[in-house]
C-alpha cells in the first residue's frame, strides 16, 4: 500500500481515482463477446463458455439430477450456516415490505401506486476461483419475497464442468432450478438479449469483475441492472484505539476478491497506520490468494489526515463500497457519512458478517455511484404503476389550471382534453 502523509484537499482527487478504470482492452473484449451471443446465439455462448470458463458441456443448464447430486456434497456445518443467512437475510428484507397509501392530492382527485415484481429477472452468482454462493442468497431471497416468478441463476460451471455444490444447494434450499453454466459478459449477454432457449430478462442483478461490470454497462440500453457492483472496494476509517489485528485483517478480507480490489486505511494516527501495515505484511504470507491480495495492495493506500472528521469527508468524496468505522466513538459520526453503499459501525463489525449473513444485503454499488445509488433492497425487485382517478366536479375546478399550463407549453391538444370534459359536464347541469 503507498502511504501519504496529510495531502492537501487540493489533492485528493488524484488519490480518489479507481485502481483499474476502463481500459481497451476489457471493453474491447466485453464487447466482441457480447455481439457474438447477440448474432451466433447458444452457438457463439458455448464458443465463450469453452473459450473463457476453459469448460465444455452439451447443455447450457444444469440439471435437476446435477443440482440435488451436487447438492448432496454439502456438509451439514456449512448447512447450519447457510440456515443461518437465510434467517437474517429474510428478516431484514421481509421488514422493507411497504405498501404505498392512497392518496387525495386536491379534492375528488384520488392518486395512488401499485407495487409490482419485475417478472424475468437474471441473478448473476461469481464463480471461477471463489464461487460466491452468498451472492445468490442476497440475490434470490429478496427476489422471492418481491414475487418475481422467472428467476434465472447465471454462474459459471467449474474446473470439471460442473455446478459448484454449495451454489447447488442454495438454489435447491431456495427452490429454483434454472441456472444457466456460464460466466463473464457472455453471460451478461445471455441475459440481456435472449437466445434460443433462453428468454431475454427484464433486469439484471449481481455483481462481477471488470468484465462484468462492463457487459452490464454496454447492456444497459436494452435491460434493465441493478448497479455497477465491481471490483471490490473498502475503506477503514481508524484512530488511536483501534485494533491493529482487526484492520488488517480487514483489509486482507477484501484484498482476496481480486487483483483488481482497491483498499483505503484512513486514520489520525500514524502510528496505527504502521502498526496495521506490519500486521498485513506479515499476514499476507499466510494467506492460500497470494496473487489476488499482491494486486489489490498495489492499487491500495494509507493516508494519514489530521483528523477523523476530515478522513470522514475524504471517504464522501471516494464513495467508498464497504466503509468501517474502527473508531472509539463511532456513532458520534453516523450523520456526517453520505456516501456509502454500506457502513459497518465499530471495530467488532467486520465486512464478513455483511457479506454472509448479518442481513443487509451485500450487493452493493462501486466505481463511486454510491453518491447516487444504494445497494440491493426488496424495492429493486419491484416495479411502480401509478393510478389516478379524477371527479367530474375536480375536473371542472382544475380546468383553468392544466389549460393554462398546457397552453403555456404551446400544447393546445392537452387544454381541449380538459374542457371537451368540461364543456359536457355544464350542458349535463
Amino acid at each position: 500500500m503507498k502511504l501519504y502523509l496529510n495531502p492537501p484537499k487540493e489533492k485528493w482527487g488524484k488519490l480518489i481515482g479507481r485502481a483499474l478504470s476502463d481500459d481497451t482492452m476489457v471493453v474491447e473484449s466485453v464487447r466482441e463477446s457480447l455481439k457474438v451471443v447477440k448474432e451466433q446465439g447458444e452457438s457463439g455462448l458455448k464458443d465463450l463458455i469453452a473459450k473463457y470458463d476453459k469448460v465444455e458441456r452439451d447443455s447450457l443448464f444444469a440439471s435437476e439430477e446435477e443440482i440435488e447430486r451436487q447438492a448432496l456434497l454439502v456438509g451439514d456445518q456449512l448447512k447450519e450456516a447457510i440456515e443461518i443467512a437465510i434467517s437474517n437475510i429474510t428478516k431484514f428484507h421481509s421488514a422493507q415490505q411497504v405498501e404505498w397509501p392512497l392518496v387525495e392530492s386536491f379534492p375528488g382527485v384520488r392518486c395512488w401506486v401499485k407495487n409490482l415484481p419485475i417478472t424475468k429477472v437474471g441473478l448473476y452468482v461469481p464463480g471461477g476461483s471463489a464461487p460466491l454462493f452468498s451472492t445468490l442468497l442476497m440475490l434470490a431471497i429478496p427476489a422471492q419475497l418481491a414475487g418475481c416468478s422467472d428467476i434465472l441463476i447465471a454462474t459459471p460451471a467449474d474446473s470439471n464442468g460442473t455446478l459448484n455444490c454449495a451454489i447447488a444447494y442454495c438454489a435447491k434450499r431456495l427452490n429454483l432450478n434454472s441456472i444457466l453454466l456460464a460466466g463473464g459478459a457472455q453471460a451478461i449477454g445471455a441475459m440481456a438479449y435472449g437466445t434460443e432457449t433462453i428468454l431475454a430478462r427484464d433486469k439484471i442483478f449481481g455483481p462481477g469483475n471488470r468484465f462484468v461490470t462492463k457487459a452490464k454497462e454496454l447492456v444497459s440500453g436494452v435491460v434493465a441492472v441493478d448497479m455497477p457492483a465491481g471490483p471490490s472496494e473498502l475503506m477503514v476509517i481508524a484512530d488511536s484505539g483501534s485494533n491493529p489485528n482487526f484492520v488488517a485483517a480487514d483489509l486482507l478480507s477484501q484484498a482476496e476478491h481480486g487483483a483488481d480490489s482497491q483498499l483505503f486505511l484512513l486514520s489520525n494516527s500514524l502510528s496505527i497506520i504502521e502498526q496495521t501495515m506490519k500486521v498485513v505484511d506479515r499476514e499476507r504470507q499466510t494467506l492460500p490468494r497470494g496473487g489476488e491480495i499482491e494486486g489489490a495492495l498495489k492499487n491500495s493506500s494509507a493516508i494519514l489526515l489530521p483528523t477523523i472528521l476530515e478522513s470522514i469527508e475524504f471517504a464522501n468524496l471516494y464513495a467508498p463500497e464497504h466503509l468501517i468505522l474502527s473508531i472509539e466513538e463511532p456513532w458520534s459520526v453516523i450523520d456526517r457519512i453520505e456516501a456509502a453503499g454500506s457502513v459497518f459501525v465499530g471495530g467488532y463489525s467486520p465486512v464478513s458478517a455483511g457479506d454472509y449473513l448479518s442481513g443487509t444485503n451485500h450487493t452493493l454499488p462501486t466505481s463511486g455511484w454510491a453518491r447516487s445509488l444504494g445497494g440491493i433492497t426488496l424495492e429493486s425487485f419491484k416495479r411502480k404503476i401509478s393510478f389516478q382517478e379524477l371527479t367530474p366536479d375536480a375536473i371542472v375546478k382544475l380546468n383553468g389550471a392544466i389549460s393554462t399550463m398546457a397552453l403555456e407549453e404551446g400544447l393546445v391538444a392537452h387544454a381541449r382534453a380538459v374542457e371537451v370534459r368540461v364543456d359536457e359536464i355544464i350542458n349535463k347541469n
